[in-house]
């Protein structure tokens, strides 16, 4: 056995997918999803577009493979309770980590969101819903309230909100150019506060007297 032939026998069908995969993300990170073409990918992976399309199908499969895995990296830690740190430095840091991971696959980010617009595509929509239910998941670490919003299921619809909310602004900042990172982070770390400070607490008790500037 040639040691050409030894390289390729011990690539395994996990591996070899793995790497077509990260090919296929290196590329679309930074591209939009109409310049990037199978044979491309296939090249960049090393393979043939047929040993691709075995594995993967269509361009479509393989970018919603693609953005799935993105999505489903190892959320941002959630920052440890250290004694005199509030809230508010807790949600900074928080929102911080996220616009950096945000920032590093922002053509991938923008074309998911793009492509669950209006007639857009279903099984993305899906992959992006779990993306948000974890997203809530973990600012509901972040602040605490993870036992409130399991006997509050409102308290997980405002933080759905603002996941909303949030997915509209860092558009603003990565497709538009609109906003700057500061100013996104400014927005969301704000808004975040306020819904927790202000809103959440009439939601979970609407008897609760309403607080006058």
């Amino acid at each position: 056995m040639s040691e050409r032939t030894a390289r390729r026998v011990r690539k395994g069908p996990d591996e070899r997918r793995d790497q077509i995969l990260a090919s296929a993300r290196a590329l679309f990170k930074d591209r939009p999803y109409d310049s990037v073409s199978n044979t491309e990918i296939a090249a960049a992976a090393g393979v043939s577009r047929g040993l691709l399309n075995h594995y993967f199908g269509t361009k479509r499969d393989l970018y919603l493979a693609a953005v799935a895995q993105m999505m489903a990296v190892p959320p941002v830690p959630v920052p440890a309770f250290v004694q005199g740190t509030g809230v508010r430095e807790r949600v900074a840091e928080s929102i911080d980590a996220w616009l950096e991971l945000l920032e590093r696959n922002r053509t991938t980010w923008v074309t998911a969101l793009d492509l669950t617009s209006p007639a857009g595509d279903p099984e993305l929509e899906r992959i992006l819903d779990e993306a948000r239910e974890r997203a809530v998941d973990h600012m509901t670490e972040v602040v605490g309230l993870t036992p409130t919003a399991r006997d509050h299921p409102e308290v997980r619809s405002a933080f759905r909100g603002f996941s909303g909310m949030a997915e509209a602004t860092t558009r603003e900042w990565l497709k538009y150019d609109r906003l700057t990172r500061p100013q996104v982070h400014l927005i969301l770390e704000e808004v975040l506060l306020h819904v927790l400070e202000k809103v959440l607490p009439h939601l979970i008790d609407p008897a609760e007297p309403r607080a006058h500037p």
